[in-house]
């Protein structure tokens, strides 16, 4: 079984996860650790439940989910994933980084490009891979249908969508996404968001404004 637990993480208030299963490998989705204390707090949690990363994965790129992504490599001696067409999006983060605030340090670059239909296992579990462009031009989502559950990045919010007016996104795209691939999903889905508390696919079939137009 996969215990999901998850972190807030930078001045974006951006949700980190950690994915474990009994075998106590886990991986990392989208670490926007930025602070000492930050990342302490996620190593901290790691080794006080006897965790091994073995795979540190990006739903996309944009600055506040990869502000961990060279922390968590050289710390645990792993390698990113993601999909190809958030490569530009993740080299520009250097370049504006500043102008948030940040001064971070160079994400490494992925080893593994992940397209949908992918599959990525760790212990006995695996993440099925959806490719939901829209918020950026190489978000993908990973779903375990086993337990009913999505980490949906910036694509699907409660009540909400993800922003379409970042390099890369699109409004029609981001919609066409969440109801060609998100909302083919029984509506008991849960959703892990990016931002926020997390929601169900039922939930927002039924009541997200965003789909109902």
């Amino acid at each position: 079984m996969i215990n999901i637990h998850y972190f807030t993480f930078n001045g974006f208030q951006e949700n980190t996860y950690i994915l474990f299963d009994e075998t106590k490998d886990c991986v990392i989705i989208d670490p926007g650790c930025y602070s000492n204390e930050e990342e302490q707090e996620l190593v901290s949690f790691i080794s006080e439940n006897g965790l091994t990363p073995v795979k540190l994965l990006n739903t996309h790129c944009h600055i506040d989910h990869v502000l961990g992504n060279n922390f968590i490599a050289s710390k645990y001696s792993i390698d990113l994933e993601m999909h190809k067409n958030d490569l530009s999006t993740l080299h520009a983060t250097l370049e504006y980084g500043h102008t948030f605030g940040f001064n971070m340090d160079k994400s490494p670059e992925p080893t593994t490009f992940l397209e949908e239909g992918d599959t990525v296992k760790f212990g006995n579990s695996e993440l099925d891979i959806l490719f939901t462009p829209g918020h950026s031009a190489g978000h993908i989502v990973f779903v375990n249908h086993k337990q009913k559950f999505v980490i949906n990045g910036d694509v699907l919010f409660q009540g909400s969508i993800g922003r379409t007016d970042l390099p890369g996104g699109d409004y029609d795209t981001l919609i066409e996404s969440i109801k060609t691939k998100l909302l083919t999903l029984d509506d008991d889905y849960e959703v892990y968001t990016g931002h926020g508390s997390k929601t169900t696919i039922g939930f927002e079939r039924n009541n997200n404004p965003f789909l109902n137009q």
